[in-house]
């Protein structure tokens, strides 16, 4: 099995579409947090067809629909790995693990899209610790249950766990590599008789009121026919109490909008 992972991602709140580029963030920043605690991850396996057109981009087929297949570059030995086989087995139908990513648009007559992250491919007859805890098409989802302005289907919010290292990085990054490096994943979640009801933000109640979205830890499906994910199995009760995270202000995502509009010779 080839795989580079720490179990862990990058995502975020969506006024315009997220990116699906690769991020640009030192490797030294990349560690997970300890793992013997309750962490924000969303990963999983799917098996589909892997298809590179002629400028090397990848998408993969899962179920008559077509995905996104991109790499970070720390996971891009991973990549040219998988690239490797195909070309020299002829197979391209893989069996990835993965990170979803959601791209989520302003306009409400608009759906999300879903995209994912190479996280590694696994070889026939070799497993790994990852396909032991899950089966094709399910991901372990570990985030905040809440619903977002952008989606009608109530989603867990993956933030990026929070590590002295990586804050430290923020502290000296600019506004643009600082909001993309804290960008939250917003993954739309079917989950009909949840035990905690998923938060909904409400702009008439004092702030003491608003209450706060529940940690959740659960197993979900994978649903190509709708572009969701379906509740299995919970992995642990809710919490009121999330891991410790990183998220971007409101004045870093102001100031990370106005160095964007500012031309390159200018600055």
């Amino acid at each position: 099995m080839t795989t580079e992972t720490d179990h862990e991602q990058t995502k975020a709140e969506n006024p315009t579409p997220e990116e699906t580029t690769p991020e640009t963030t030192p490797e030294s920043v990349q560690e997970a947090p300890e793992e013997d605690k309750p962490l924000f991850q969303a990963i999983g396996i799917i098996p589909g067809e892997v298809n590179f057109d002629e400028e090397g981009l990848a998408s993969v087929k899962v179920a008559d629909q077509t995905y996104p297949l991109f790499y970070t570059p720390r996971l891009r030995r991973a990549f040219q790995a998988l690239k490797l086989e195909i070309k020299n087995t002829g197979e391209t139908t893989q069996r990835l693990i993965v990170y979803p990513k959601a791209i989520h648009f302003p306009q409400r007559n608009k759906n999300h899209q879903l995209a994912f992250q190479l996280v590694g491919f696994e070889k026939k007859q070799q497993t790994s610790n990852i396909s032991n805890q899950l089966e094709d098409f399910e991901f372990q989802l570990c985030g905040l249950w809440q619903f977002i302005p952008v989606c009608r289907v109530p989603v867990v919010s993956i933030l990026r766990n929070f590590t002295d290292n990586r804050l430290d990085y923020i502290k000296s990054a600019d506004p643009v590599q600082k909001v993309r490096f804290m960008k939250a994943a917003h993954l739309p979640l079917l989950w009909k008789d949840s035990p905690v009801k998923p938060f909904r933000y409400n702009p008439k109640a004092q702030k003491d009121e608003q209450g706060r979205p529940a940690f959740v830890q659960v197993k979900a499906r994978f649903l190509p026919q709708r572009n969701v994910f379906g509740f299995s199995s919970l992995l642990a009760p809710p919490s009121e109490k999330a891991p410790k995270f990183l998220k971007a202000s409101k004045a870093d995502k102001a100031a990370a909008q106005k160095e964007k509009k500012i031309p390159k010779k200018e600055q």
